[in-house]
C-alpha cells in the first residue's frame, strides 16, 4: 500500500526575505479587476504597455535569424557578433579597458550571476537604498546579509560617501551603483563616480555599475555637445567593475531577456573572478539565441527612436515633477534618467498600506517606497510616467483626490 506524505515542503528559510514589490501587489490588483474594475498600472517599467514600439530593424534581425536556423544553443559567453557589437558600445561609452564581455538572459541574468560568482558566506556587498529589488533579491538567495548604504535625497539621490565609509567592513567585497537610478530616476555626478572609485581603490573593491537606462537620460542638450550619462568604468578605467546593460529599455524588447555585463579594469585583478563568471555562464548554457542576433543592429544601426522616446518621457517626466509640486503632501526630486519618479508623501501610515487602499479605492497602481528601501521615517511611491499625458493626468487626479479624502488638506 502507498504511503501519503504528510509532512510539509517547506522554501529555504533564506528566502525570508525576498520581496519583489513591482509585482507582489498584483494579489491586490486582481481584487479589483474580479469586482469589474479596471486598473491603471504605473507600477511596472514596461514601455510596450503604452504607446512605445520596437524598431522594426531589429524584430526583422531576429526574424532572419530565425528564419536561418540560429534556433539551437549559442556558445555560453554570446555570439560573436553580438560579443564584438557590445565591445564597439563599451568603446563608444569611454571604456578604455574591456577585458571581457558576455551575453545574458536580460541584465537580471547578468547580475545572478556575477554576484554569485563573487561573494563568499559570511561578506556582502554594498547596494543602494532606495534600489532595484532584484538585489537584495539574489543576496538573499545567496544567503549573504544586506548590506545597504544610504541615497541622499536632499542631494539629489546622490550616493551618501559617509555612510559608504561606515558601512564598509572587512569583509566587504563590491559596491552595487545604479546609475541612471530605479527607482528615483537619479544621476550620479562625475564628481561621485571619482569618488567611490577612490573608496573602491582603498579598500580593494570590485563596482557593479548597473547602466540599463544609460540611453534614457532626459535633462539633455544635444546642441552643447555634452556627454548624457557618464559610465563609471569610463571615469575609472582602472577599477575593476562590470557594467551591465541590455536590449530591454533602450530598444523597447524587454521580453526578449537580452542583456549582458562588460568586464573591465586591470587585467591581473579581474581575471580569476571573470574566469569565474564564466563557469556560471557555462552551468546555464547559454541566452537566447535569435534574439541575440538583434545585438548589433540595435547598437549599430539606426537610433532615430530614441530621440521620440525620450521626447514623450521629457514631456511625461514634466507632466508629473508639476503634478508633484502641486499637489498637497507630495514632494520629488526631479528625475533626471529613465522613466520612473519616487515621490515622497506625508501621510500617517504606511506607504504600503496606501499603495494597496489606492489600488481598491481609486484603481490606481503604483509601488510603495518600503519597497525599494528608504530611511525610516520616509514615505515614498515609485511612479511610471510611462503613459500618455492624458492617462497620467486622469491618474495624477485619482491620487490627489485619495489623499484629501483620506489625509486631509
Amino acid at each position: 500500500m502507498a504511503l501519503t506524505q504528510s509532512r510539509e515542503i517547506t522554501a529555504a528559510s533564506r528566502l525570508d526575505n525576498v520581496r519583489y514589490a513591482i509585482r507582489d501587489l498584483a494579489s491586490v490588483a486582481d481584487e479589483v479587476i474580479a469586482q469589474g474594475h479596471k486598473v491603471l498600472p504605473l507600477n511596472v517599467g514596461d514601455p510596450l504597455n503604452f504607446d512605445f514600439q520596437t524598431p522594426p530593424h531589429i524584430i526583422e534581425a531576429v526574424y532572419k535569424a530565425m528564419r536561418d536556423g540560429r534556433n539551437g544553443y549559442a556558445p555560453s559567453p554570446g555570439v560573436p557578433e553580438a560579443l564584438e557589437a557590445i565591445r564597439g558600445e563599451a568603446a563608444r561609452k569611454g571604456i578604455r579597458t574591456v577585458r571581457d564581455v558576455f551575453v545574458t538572459s536580460g541584465a537580471s541574468e547578468a547580475v545572478d550571476v556575477c554576484l554569485a560568482a563573487l561573494v563568499n558566506p559570511g561578506e556582502d556587498l554594498l547596494t543602494p537604498s532606495p534600489d532595484y529589488p532584484l538585489y537584495s533579491a539574489v543576496l538573499c538567495k545567496l544567503g549573504i546579509r544586506l548590506n545597504t548604504y544610504d541615497l541622499n535625497e536632499d542631494d539629489q539621490w546622490q550616493p551618501e560617501l559617509a555612510d559608504i565609509t561606515r558601512k564598509l567592513t572587512p569583509r566587504t567585497r563590491g559596491i552595487v551603483l545604479i546609475n541612471p537610478n530605479n527607482p528615483t530616476g537619479s544621476l550620479c555626478t562625475r564628481q561621485m563616480l571619482e569618488q567611490i572609485a577612490e573608496l573602491a581603490r582603498r579598500h580593494n573593491l570590485i563596482v557593479f555599475s548597473d547602466e540599463i537606462y544609460d540611453k534614457l537620460i532626459l535633462d539633455f542638450d544635444s546642441q552643447k555637445n555634452e556627454t548624457p550619462h557618464l559610465a563609471f568604468a569610463a571615469v575609472a578605467p582602472d577599477v575593476p567593475c562590470v557594467t551591465f546593460g541590455g536590449m530591454s529599455k533602450n530598444y523597447l524588447v524587454p521580453g526578449w531577456r537580452i542583456g549582458w555585463g562588460i568586464v573591465s579594469g586591470d587585467a591581473a585583478a579581474v581575471k580569476a573572478y571573470s574566469e569565474g563568471v564564466h563557469r556560471l555562464l557555462r552551468a546555464r548554457l547559454c541566452a537566447n539565441h535569435p534574439e541575440q542576433y538583434g545585438i548589433k543592429p540595435a547598437l549599430e544601426g539606426p537610433q532615430d527612436h530614441l530621440l521620440e522616446v525620450r521626447r514623450k518621457l521629457r514631456s511625461r517626466r514634466d507632466l508629473t515633477q508639476k503634478w508633484c509640486e502641486s499637489t498637497a503632501r507630495v514632494s520629488c526630486v526631479a528625475p533626471r534618467g529613465a522613466f520612473y519618479a519616487y515621490p515622497k508623501i506625508d501621510i500617517p501610515e504606511s506607504d504600503e498600506i496606501f499603495v494597496k487602499e489606492l489600488i481598491r479605492q481609486k484603481h490606481v497602481m503604483v509601488v510603495h517606497g518600503s519597497g525599494f528601501g528608504q530611511k525610516p521615517g520616509t514615505q515614498h511611491f515609485r511612479i511610471v510616467f510611462l503613459p500618455d499625458e492624458a492617462t497620467l493626468a486622469k491618474a495624477y487626479a485619482a491620487i490627489a483626490e485619495f489623499l484629501r479624502e483620506r489625509y486631509g488638506n
